[in-house]
Formats: structure tokens, C-alpha cells, sequence
């Protein structure tokens, strides 16, 4: 009897976004990205069904086992059409507040789970000679970390224009399991996952155990007896903390890296702690718009924290990350103040090992057997329940620039879901020197989300001036030359080029790190990269 391949199963975590989504909540990550030039959509068509082969996963969709006994599938889509995937819109005026009106369209629509769960969409007539990109996929295939790398793979870190395949490669899909091989083999596969998620969750616990006894020995500092009461109290609803009902708006602004380090370097706090202030500030700043009252208030965002070890990286497809409960009063106008408060609290987080206990925690969760997962998923995205007021994901890209198909990407927007009474949320990625902000949130509750974008430039005008820093310099008007005319310095290495499959990372060419551009990762820039 054939098997199914382990890495062609869904993983619990997974599994959960799958079954968390209902109809009209949608839960893709997704990003926009700008390119200098008028892409030709036929010849972009070509090029990324030429790329699929490094994407297997791309190829399949999700199949339930009969009974919905065990965890869906990835199998291979007998009628796979590119066409049913990669699309092609117009703008009628060109400017980017249509651009960001289109995207909030495209990301508030649920995916047919009848085939791979990704599309894009290519947007032309945008103004300036710039075409656009809107790429999504499911959060069941990959989270921020994942998804980067996928775009990486679609992308080249040289301006060279890609030779195209004159023929499609020919491809031969696998004959599916038999219903009754399928059955067996997922429960079989699920029992011994199942078990695996037991031990490990009992290992995991015995671990805090130990290290809470050991550390119980000294008594509490006054630091933790200040902040523990803030970690354990309920969250208060802010105002976009209502069921969400969709569709959905999306803004969207970009700050340079250099000014989140010169803050970083003066106060002594890390990238993150300033991306988390400014975050807190401009929500501050949001929320009393909308007549909420902040003194005395909590914020709690909810940080993801990526897992994958040091033998693994952005080809790991699947989820895994864990997440950090950053609790921050919403009082402090003072913006040096506010930064400190931030820093003291993400300190204490780590020092309380606070991602092993979300892990764990979630880990318990995601053994629930996988119909009983189907069926409460949806009805817990309609509960009105706020275990914190928003997510802020945070993705490190890298630092170099990208080309799709000799075409420079300018700017590159993340985008995380909302649902359930997390009705505003907001996704960060750094690329290329600068850090990229995405806020999604429900038109209903949030019809004047761009105001986020002028709120999130004053509250790092303010905190550039209260730290003593000179105000922010006007940015220039960037010239967009053609590709014959970039510099030759921009042009990495020919080893940058190679490609192999995403996922089978074990099977990667080693490339010595003198040939290859490195994104700043000594300085830890997204709180993504760190690891529990």
C-alpha cells in the first residue's frame, strides 16, 4: 500500500487556521508589492508557471480523509489551471488610494478549497510607470516567515531578465490513495501525530515546571510583582474590538530602517521595542479619535514569535511560530517613556519564558480531534471574546533589492488577517532598508483606517524629538531608471540565482556566505526572528 508522504500532511497548527475560517473571514496572509515598469501580464503568467516546480506545494490542495477521521491532506490538483491562480485587474484612475481599495477587495474573499489555496493578482495602470502585485495564500500553507520566502523564490535578487522555458515541463501527477488505504493511512498517521503532540506537551511541561521551582527559590523581583498584575488582567475592548463582519479596508505607509535604529541606538531598547511604541502611539491616537477613553487603559497586542530553529528557515512551509501577549498602558503620551515602559515589559516576557507558555498552550488546543476542530472553529470566530485587542506580526525580508522578471520591487506591504473581534490588525516587513506597515481592518468599524498612516508619521516625529533627535528630513523624489541603467553594484553574485525546491530544504546547495547579500540580522531588527 502507497503511503502518504509526512510532509504532505497538515500539522495540527495548521489544521486550525484551516478550521477557524468561515465564509466571508478569510484567513490568508498576503502582500502588495510595487515594481518600477509595465509588467506584461502574459509574459508574468509564463514566468511563474515556470517557478512552480520549486514550489510543489503550489500544486495541491487540501483533501479531507473520508469521515474528516484525521488531518487533511496536501494532494496534488488533477486539473490545476495557472490561470485559475494567477489574474490580471486595471486600475481606472492609477493612484495608490485605488491600488489600496482594490487590495482590501481582494483580500476579503474566501479561496475555493477545491484547488491550491494562493492566487495572484497583477494590477496595471498604476501611475508613475509602476505595475502592482497582490499575492495570497492560506494561512494553513504558510505564515509571515514562510511566505516571505515563497516570494523570494518567485523573485531574483538580480535585474537579469530570466530565460523562459520554450516548452512546459511535463509533469506527472501521482495516483491518489484508494478511500479505504486513504482512511487507514490517515488515521493511522493522525493517532501517531497525536501522540507525538501529547509527549512533547508533556515535556514542555514538565520543563516550565522545573524551571518555575527553580526559579521560585529566589524571591520575586519588584520588577515582576509590578508587571505580573498587568500580564494576568483581562483585556479591555478597545472600539474595533467588535465581531467582525467584513469586507475589509487596507492601509498601508513604509519608515526607514536607519530611523528605527538611531532611536534603537540612542535609548539604548531594541528595533522591536520602537516598532511596538510607535504601533502603541498611533492606536492611542486612533482610538481616542473614535471617542475611547485611554487613561488607565491596557493594550495587549499579541506578538508572534517565529520557532524555527537554527537548521531551518523561511523553506519550512506550515506554521511555526508562537505567540508573546505584550501588555502596554495606553496612557503614556510621553513618547521616550512610553519606549521605556515597552522595552521593560518585552524584557520581562522573555525572562518569563512567556512564548513556551503560549506554545504549550496552543499545542494543547491543537490536539483536539480534527471534526470536532471543524466545527467549533467557525462558531469561535462569531464568540465575543477578546483574549487581546490586536496582532502585530512582524517579518524580517531581506535587505537587498528584488526584480520580478528584470522589474525592481519598490515597495513591499505585508497583510495579516483579521476575524472574530479582532476587527484591526497590523503586519510589518522590513526590506531594502525600509519597514513596511500593512493595517487591515473591517470597513464597518474602521472606515477611516488611512488615518493610521498619518498617525503612525507623527508618532515617529514625536519620539524622534523627544529622544533628541533631529526631525525626520523630507524624503527626495527617488528618479525610476530604467534596468539597462541601475548600478553594477546592485547586481549580486551569480550563486544568488540558483533555485531549488522550497520545499525539500535539506537538499539546498551550500552557498558560502561571502557570495551571498545578508540581511542585518545581528541586530535582531523583527521580534519574528527571535526564538522561544
Amino acid at each position: 500500500m502507497r503511503k502518504q508522504p509526512s510532509e504532505d500532511r497538515l500539522s495540527w497548527g495548521d489544521s486550525v487556521f484551516l478550521n477557524l475560517e468561515r465564509e466571508g473571514m478569510p484567513l490568508n496572509v498576503a502582500c502588495l508589492s510595487v515594481f518600477e515598469g509595465d509588467l506584461c501580464f502574459d509574459e508574468y503568467l509564463h514566468f511563474v508557471e515556470s517557478r512552480l516546480p520549486l514550489i510543489p506545494r503550489y500544486l495541491k490542495r487540501v483533501v479531507a480523509p473520508p469521515l474528516n477521521a484525521g488531518l487533511p491532506n496536501w494532494d496534488y490538483d488533477p486539473d490545476f489551471d495557472i490561470r485559475n491562480h494567477v489574474r490580471e485587474a486595471t486600475l481606472k484612475h492609477g493612484t495608490d488610494a485605488e491600488l489600496k481599495t482594490l487590495t482590501g477587495k481582494l483580500v476579503s474573499r474566501v479561496m475555493d478549497r477545491q484547488r491550491p489555496l494562493w492566487d495572484m493578482t497583477l494590477v496595471r495602470g498604476l501611475k508613475r510607470n509602476r505595475t502592482a502585485l497582490v499575492a495570497r495564500m492560506h494561512h494553513c500553507l504558510a505564515d509571515g516567515i514562510a511566505g516571505v520566502g515563497i516570494m523570494s523564490v518567485l523573485m531574483d535578487p538580480s535585474p537579469a531578465v530570466p530565460t523562459l522555458p520554450k516548452r512546459k515541463r511535463p509533469f506527472r501527477i501521482p495516483a491518489p490513495l484508494d478511500p479505504v488505504s486513504s482512511l487507514v493511512e490517515s488515521l493511522t498517521s493522525s493517532y501517531s501525530s497525536f501522540m507525538d503532540r501529547v509527549l512533547s506537551a508533556w515535556a514542555n511541561m514538565l520543563n516550565i515546571t522545573e524551571r518555575t521551582l527553580a526559579n521560585g527559590a529566589n524571591p520575586p523581583s519588584d520588577e515582576a510583582s509590578r508587571l505580573m498584575p498587568e500580564v494576568t488582567a483581562p483585556t479591555e475592548r478597545l472600539f474595533f474590538n467588535t465581531i467582525y463582519r467584513g469586507p475589509q479596508k487596507f492601509a498601508c505607509t513604509e519608515i526607514a530602517l536607519d530611523e528605527i535604529k538611531a532611536i534603537r541606538q540612542t535609548c539604548g531598547a531594541s528595533v522591536n521595542d520602537v516598532l511596538l511604541t510607535l504601533v502603541t502611539a498611533t492606536i492611542r491616537r486612533y482610538s481616542e479619535l473614535h471617542g475611547d477613553r485611554v487613561k488607565g487603559r491596557l493594550f495587549r497586542v499579541m506578538v508572534p514569535v517565529n520557532l524555527r530553529g537554527n537548521n531551518t528557515g523561511p523553506s519550512q512551509l506550515g506554521n511555526c511560530i508562537s505567540l508573546v501577549p505584550v501588555t502596554i498602558p495606553l496612557d503614556i503620551r510621553n513618547p521616550k517613556k512610553l519606549l521605556t515602559a515597552v522595552h521593560r515589559r518585552t524584557e520581562f516576557l522573555k525572562r518569563a519564558h512567556a512564548a513556551e507558555f503560549v506554545s504549550l498552550a496552543s499545542g494543547l488546543i491543537a490536539v483536539l480531534p480534527n471534526p470536532l476542530q471543524a466545527f467549533l472553529g467557525p462558531q469561535i470566530s462569531r464568540l465575543p471574546i477578546t483574549p487581546f485587542n490586536m496582532v502585530c506580526t512582524n517579518v524580517p525580508g531581506p535587505q537587498f533589492p528584488l526584480y520580478l522578471f528584470g522589474h525592481k520591487m519598490l515597495q513591499w506591504y505585508p497583510y495579516v488577517p483579521i476575524g472574530g473581534e479582532l476587527a484591526l490588525n497590523c503586519a510589518i516587513l522590513s526590506y531594502n532598508g525600509m519597514v513596511y506597515f500593512g493595517f487591515s481592518g473591517d470597513v464597518h468599524i474602521s472606515p477611516d483606517l488611512n488615518r493610521l498612516e498619518k498617525f503612525l508619521k507623527l508618532s515617529l516625529s514625536e519620539l524622534r524629538e523627544a529622544v533628541g533627535l533631529s526631525p525626520s528630513p523630507e524624503k527626495p523624489q527617488r528618479k525610476r531608471s530604467a534596468p539597462k541603467q541601475r548600478k553594477k553594484e546592485e547586481t549580486p553574485s551569480a550563486t544568488q540565482t540558483l533555485r531549488v525546491p522550497i520545499e525539500l530544504p535539506a537538499q539546498q546547495p551550500a552557498v558560502k556566505s561571502t557570495d551571498a547579500p545578508r540581511p542585518i540580522s545581528e541586530e535582531k531588527p523583527v521580534l519574528m526572528q527571535q526564538t522561544a
